[in-house]
């Protein structure tokens, strides 16, 4: 039994020690898991980095969305093309002088009138009773004027009557003191008589001289009086003058010849002074006015020639007048005729004109859009030849002028840009151009 047992212990021991042999990891195993790993790994990151590469790339735009032009070479023109309106040469504004209700309008909008012609009439009670108010005040100093000039008549008459007596006394004085003065020689009359008679023709000289000084005077201050009044009514009546002249603006007449344009009183409507009523546009000439992008106000200046656009050479305008205000980002124009405007034209009529910045050269060129003012004309986006993408590219762009752009740097004959507006893009340097290449 002993032995049995021996034996058992023994087979069990040795299929223990049989089994760990059987566990054990053997290195060449190892390393070709780790070769099966890494080749896995590979392979996945190969296939991420295709499906990167078979993916879309840039910001996605609408093909429909863009407006696209191609770099080509031509005779750039350097002109500016703008929309002008008509406009009479000279013009008088209708302005109301004074206010009150319209009781007649006697002319039409659009008539031609001649320089007099009554064109409205107002009614103004205020106005009527000043007229009043100022007459009667005229009246009163007139008739105070007209006292003083014949008191200052008056008082002139009397000044001679009694100059006449003091002179006739003093002749008189005197020739008494010579005939005293031979008798007293003779011994007929005493010294005494003699200084009495010499002295009473003294006092009549003095008397004269005195009554010369105090006339005078009087006359003097009498006349400034009169002076002062004489301007007080010239005063008032220049403000009868004017307060009639007010009254005579209720009846408002055409100052020059021409035809009315925006004409439109109404009978029973109130006018306040200064209203606008209107205008008179004079006949025989106009001028046309426009608005032009601020970026070309360095290039204008008041003597370029223009021209109204698909017209003949008697056509041709003048700048005249640039606003020195900028306004909206634009600046107003003016343009004058060299000769006789064509046929046709009226106030308020639009046309196409272009005015001549410079000569004209060869360059690239592409068409003008909204991409200059929101890149600045700084870079723009070149699409790939297949046509499904846009790369954003730096350039070097010059003259503006009738639709066109020159380009210095940057493009090539042939290259497609987008012309649109590419303030939706963002900093984005790529595009991803969908939709139909035929769009």
């Amino acid at each position: 039994m002993a032995g049995m047992n021996d034996r058992a212990d023994t087979s069990h021991l040795l299929a223990a020690h049989a089994g760990q042999g059987m566990d054990r990891v053997v290195p060449g195993a190892r390393r070709a898991r780790w070769r099966r790993t890494a080749l896995a790994a590979s392979g996945f990151a190969v296939l991420l980095a295709a499906l990167a590469w078979a993916m879309p790339r840039g910001l996605p735009v609408a093909r429909a969305d863009l407006k696209l032009s191609t770099v080509a070479a031509g005779t750039f023109d350097d002109e500016l093309a703008v929309r002008a309106t008509v406009a009479p040469a000279h013009s008088v504004l209708l302005d109301a002088t004074d206010g009150g209700r319209v009781d007649a309008v006697l002319a039409n909008d659009g008539a031609t009138v001649a320089a007099g012609e009554l064109l409205y009439r107002l009614s103004n009670p205020q106005r009527e009773q000043e007229v009043l108010a100022r007459s009667a005040d005229v009246a009163q100093q007139l008739a105070n004027l007209s006292v003083q000039r014949a008191e200052l008549a008056a008082a002139r008459a009397t000044q001679r009557r009694e100059r006449a007596n003091l002179v006739f006394e003093q002749d008189k004085a005197d020739a008494e003191a010579e005939r005293t003065a031979r008798l007293a020689e003779q011994g007929f009359v005493s010294q005494a008589a003699l200084q009495d008679a010499r002295r009473k023709s003294d006092l009549q000289r003095r008397l004269l001289v005195q009554e010369r000084e105090d006339g005078d005077a009087e006359m003097a201050t009498r006349a400034q009086s009169l002076h002062e009044l004489e301007r007080a009514v010239a005063g008032l009546e220049d403000g009868l003058r004017l307060v009639r002249e007010a009254a005579a603006g209720l009846a408002a007449r055409a100052p020059v010849r021409g035809r009315l344009a925006g004409f439109s009183p109404q009978v029973g409507a109130t006018v306040h002074p200064g209203d606008h009523l209107g205008r008179i546009d004079e006949e025989g000439g106009f001028k046309l006015s426009a608005a032009v992008d601020e970026f070309y106000r360095e290039r204008l200046r008041a003597g370029l020639a223009a021209r109204l656009d698909g017209t003949a050479a008697q056509s041709a305008l003048t700048l005249a007048r640039i606003d020195p205000q900028i306004s909206n980002a634009h600046v107003g124009i003016e343009l004058e005729f060299e000769s006789a405007p064509p046929p046709g034209l009226q106030a308020g009529q639009t046309v196409d004109v272009r005015v001549v910045l410079g000569a004209s050269t060869q360059a690239l060129m592409i068409d003008d859009g909204a991409f200059y003012g929101e890149s600045g004309g700084a870079w723009v986006y070149v699409l790939a030849p297949d046509g499904t993408s846009a790369q954003r590219r730096a350039v070097r762009l010059g003259r503006r002028a009738a639709g066109r752009i020159e380009v210095l740097d940057g493009l090539h004959a042939g290259d497609r840009v987008i012309v649109s507006g590419v303030r939706g893009f963002g900093d984005a340097q790529q595009l991803r151009i969908t939709g139909s290449a035929n769009q």
